[in-house]
């Protein structure tokens, strides 16, 4: 073998190492099954006793909008898979990281990613949030 020939095979080899990693380091962005209850007497949910709080738990991000109302869409941008977090202010969800902006309902406002947030059903029954696809 060759110099020439040893290189050519040293770069093919690289160029599909580096294009595993980008494949293998890809984020799954959508939940599957969601189905818990939060007691919103709990210190540990107390952010959602307040207009314009939210927590994030089992990869769900929970928010009470300034209306008062109960929303949830998965927690992972489907950008990139970064937390987003709640805006009340401006009712939406964002992705601090590349700027991506989702509505209430996890629909996209501002890219750079396509994808809306997988939203899930809210109901409140005194004081226990159940949380649902």
């Amino acid at each position: 073998m060759n110099r020439k020939e040893f290189l050519s095979i040293l770069g093919i080899s690289a160029g599909g190492i580096a294009v595993a990693s980008c494949l293998s380091s890809c984020k799954k962005t959508e939940t599957s099954a969601v189905d818990f209850t939060l007691d919103l007497t709990s210190s540990a949910n107390a952010a959602l006793n307040t207009n314009g709080g939210f927590l994030i738990t089992k990869g769900v991000i929970v928010a009470r909008t300034s209306a008062g109302a109960y929303i949830a869409v998965a927690a992972a941008c489907t950008h990139e898979g970064t937390n987003v977090q709640y805006q009340a202010a401006n009712n939406r969800f964002h992705c601090a990281s590349h700027g991506a902006n989702f509505s209430n309902s996890g629909t996209v406002q501002s890219g750079p990613t396509n994808k809306a947030l997988q939203q899930f059903t809210t109901e409140l029954s005194g004081t226990n949030l159940h949380v649902f696809s």
